[in-house]
């Protein structure tokens, strides 16, 4: 008889609760020093603590760890979420530029942090809120 082999979650491919923890930490370091971050960071409150708790939570679970950010939040919903902040190719880009640092500074299995990193690009790419996402134009006419 022979034993399935589970495929590790990217949770476990990057390090567990402690690479998430390095992660969203020198995440948000970095969109509190890069100025091409400063439009971003102005749209959060000046106490992170609440946020890094949340986004803790919730890459924990999206990456296939335990179940921590829905018991508390219900469903992610996070385009939804974020619609009260505006958020368009700029602010994408300045979340990613922070977001691909972190991960390269805090994941060094580059195959692991290559495709976390085009899930978030896309997850990123959904959440913008602004006339023009092409997101917001599926299966509706286009405006002239």
């Amino acid at each position: 008889m022979s034993e399935a082999v589970a495929t590790p979650t990217m949770f476990e491919r990057i390090g567990g609760a402690v690479a998430i923890d390095r992660l969203v930490e020198e995440f948000y370091a970095r969109m509190d020093r890069l100025p091409e971050a400063r439009d971003i960071r102005r749209l959060h409150a000046p106490d992170l603590g609440p946020l890094k708790v949340d986004l803790k939570q919730y890459l924990t679970e999206w990456t296939g760890g335990p179940k921590l950010y829905s018991p508390h939040k219900g469903h992610p919903r996070m385009r939804q979420r974020h619609m009260h902040i505006p958020i368009g190719n700029a602010e994408r880009d300045a979340w990613l530029l922070c977001m691909r640092g972190a991960l390269d500074e805090t994941v060094a299995d580059t195959r692991a942090r290559d495709e976390l990193y085009g899930a978030i690009a896309k997850l990123a790419d959904w959440m913008r809120n602004q006339e023009g996402n092409p997101h917001d134009t599926v299966g509706h006419a286009a405006h002239p």
